[in-house]
């Protein structure tokens, strides 16, 4: 699940960690780039010692070049983490986008509301935040089945 609470159920000060599935690890991403101009070279073997294979040189290198590169500005778009701290008083949520820009969103935690839209937001079962005139999204990055087990969570966490 990419979420976890980093501090006990019952404690008095409770903190979520969110962040998008990272499936594909820089070593992974290595290995993926390394066999796939292995798997592209493979028909290239008969051209060994043409001029043919020099001229289909550039073109696979720059296709493995697109690759990586789109591999790479995922990776990078994907450095999202978003931090709900909850304590006796005060609902607090600081979101960092991929860019290093910061935003927050803070509440009194008894008039915090937790919303589930199942079919009306961008995503189904789509989950806001409530409070001082503002609504704000939390993991909006999650699956659907995800988005469900923490609203409950988070209904939890808000109640105690």
């Amino acid at each position: 699940m990419p979420y976890r609470w980093t501090t006990e159920p019952n404690a008095q000060v409770q903190e979520m960690h969110l962040w998008p599935h990272n499936s594909l690890p820089q070593k992974g991403m290595a290995a993926f780039v390394l066999a796939t101009f292995t798997l592209i070279l493979i028909p290239a073997l008969p051209l060994l010692g043409t001029v043919v294979l020099w001229g289909l040189l550039p073109f696979v290198l720059g296709a493995v070049w697109a690759m990586y590169y789109a591999l790479r500005r995922n990776r990078r778009a994907r450095q999202i983490i978003e931090v709900l701290t909850v304590d006796p008083d005060e609902t607090h949520l600081t979101r960092t986008d991929a860019n290093g820009q910061v935003q927050e969103w803070d509440c009194n935690r008894y008039w915090t509301q937790v919303t589930k839209y199942d079919d009306e937001g961008p995503v189904p079962n789509y989950i806001t935040l409530k409070g001082k005139g503002r609504e704000v999204e939390i993991g909006a990055f999650l699956s659907e089945e995800e988005r469900i087990a923490l609203y409950d969570d988070l209904l939890r966490a808000l109640r105690c």
